[in-house]
């Protein structure tokens, strides 16, 4: 038996009400999405975020301690925080690195495309979306450089030089290698730890 989403994804001519970020962030206000909903907002629709497993929660504490370590002062580590690409997108990758604010910490607005140095997002039964649309997604907006930690594989596949919708540069990083921010030159870390 079909499910609703995969009747309609039969038939894409078949318009739609696509939600902006304004909308979105409306349904929070109004107490329509609770703090406990998982979803983010990807071309105009609520798509749901899949539940975190121990695995992806050991890789992400192993990341986001050598993000941390490495990037100090220079600039900001975002943890599964919103990066706003408007009109119809408020993605939460798993990590983004932002440029560092004169004035704050983003807390009078959420982060754009151009505040982006890098965006990381740990993948086990995501691959297929963190791969596809996300890429895609941040791909057109300009986000300079992804990070996908595939799980599966045992690599972190690394997508730089975004030209239209998707990356022209792309390496693939086996646990024995190292990773560079190409944004901050000097920085790198062990992909080891990711893994382990």
């Amino acid at each position: 038996m079909n499910d609703g989403l995969s009747l309609l994804a039969q038939h894409p001519g078949v318009p739609r009400h696509l939600l902006t970020v304004e909308d979105y962030h409306r349904m929070g206000e109004a107490g329509i999405l609770g703090p406990n909903d998982r979803v983010e907002l990807i071309e105009g629709e609520l798509v749901e975020m899949a539940p975190i497993g121990s695995e992806h929660a050991a890789s992400s504490n192993a990341l986001g301690h050598l993000l941390y370590g490495a990037v100090g002062e220079r600039a900001i580590v975002a943890a599964q925080n919103p990066v706003r690409l408007r009109p119809r997108n408020e993605p939460q990758p798993d990590f983004s690195i932002l440029k560092l604010r004169p004035h704050g910490y983003y807390r009078s607005t959420l982060p754009t495309a151009e505040d982006v140095l890098l965006v990381a997002e740990v993948a086990d039964s995501s691959l297929g979306y963190d791969k596809g649309p996300k890429l895609k997604l941040y791909a057109r907006h300009g986000i300079p450089e992804v990070w996908i930690i595939n799980l599966a594989a045992q690599e972190v596949e690394v997508y730089r030089t975004p030209e239209g919708d998707r990356y022209t540069s792309g390496v693939r990083v086996a646990p024995s290698g190292t990773l560079t921010i190409e944004a901050l030159p000097g920085i790198s870390i062990p992909a080891a730890p990711i893994f382990e």
